[in-house]
């Protein structure tokens, strides 16, 4: 069948011109050319397909029956050939990406801005969810790409580190007198503290560094978002762990004060994961590129 397409191709345009010298032109071929297509088709189907008249070519019975399917399945053939071209050309397509609420608020919406208005033709798909949520879709197919909280240790995953972020302790006006001072991580641990839910990649980063350290940490309240950290600090119910470069806004405002420790907890980055086996679908690399060329 994929040897006859281009003579399929041939018959559909000599059928449709009614003319060998016509269909030459129209093909950038000799008029030879074209009939030893035809007649090469002819003998494989063991069919004659037109009769030659001084006027031109006429279909046979044969040619007939050939002319309207092959013409509908050029027509296939053409339209899904356009539509791979709309794709190559980033007109249409579909970009999967796996993302928690606060990076996709604080850090990822102003690259899918700009990548939506460059290219409008393009639906996305946001997956919402943990890193670990985020590195199970990635595994399973379901996202191309993945903005996470990093360290991820995965040798099937290639990881691009992106935004540093300082995980800091912050507070509202009831504890900010805390704020004007250096406290030690000992004395710290006796505050009432929020947290994020385990097994987060954020709190088993802050977690690991308390440990190391010697101490064991047991917040007052596990809350389930970066906001809601936020909102309970503002609301005076204890002193939260946040992410420093989400929270600039309030802290300049006054409404929440960051605490300077004794010993300041190593920076680490947000980065984009994807599988290492799987090549990026076209939508995907342009992606991946553009936040990469801010970096």
């Amino acid at each position: 069948m994929i040897g006859k397409l281009d003579l399929y191709r041939i018959f559909h345009v000599v059928s449709r011109n009614k003319s060998f010298s016509k269909a030459a032109e129209e093909l950038y071929m000799t008029q030879s050319a074209v009939s030893q297509a035809i007649s090469k088709l002819e003998k494989e189907l063991e069919v004659q397909l037109f009769y030659r008249t001084p006027k031109g070519v006429v279909l046979t019975n044969e040619g007939k029956l050939l002319h309207d399917p092959i013409t509908s399945a050029l027509a296939m053939v053409n339209a899904a050939e356009h539509k791979i071209l709309d794709v190559k050309r980033l007109k249409t397509g579909e970009l999967r990406i796996g993302v928690g609420d606060t990076i996709s608020r604080y850090f990822l919406l102003p690259y899918l801005e700009e990548f939506h208005a460059k290219y409008p033709g393009i639906k996305l798909k946001i997956l919402n969810g943990t890193t670990s949520d985020i590195l199970g879709f990635i595994r399973s197919g379901a996202a191309d790409v993945g903005i996470c909280n990093l360290p991820v240790q995965d040798d099937q995953l290639q990881v691009i580190p992106c935004k540093e972020i300082h995980d800091t302790f912050v507070c509202g006006e009831k504890y900010k007198e805390l704020s004007q001072k250096t406290i030690q991580l000992k004395h710290l641990i006796e505050l009432p503290l929020l947290f994020l839910e385990k097994p987060t990649i954020s709190r088993m980063y802050v977690e690991r560094f308390f440990k190391k350290k010697g101490h064991s940490l047991s917040p007052m309240f596990e809350l389930g978002s970066h906001d809601l950290l936020v909102d309970f600090a503002k609301a005076n119910l204890g002193i939260s762990c946040v992410i420093r470069e989400f929270v600039e806004e309030p802290l300049q405002r006054g409404v929440l004060f960051e605490l300077t420790l004794e010993e300041e907890i190593p920076s680490r980055r947000i980065g984009i994961v994807y599988l290492k086996s799987v090549p990026l679908s076209r939508a995907a690399e342009k992606f991946v590129g553009s936040i990469e060329q801010h970096l």
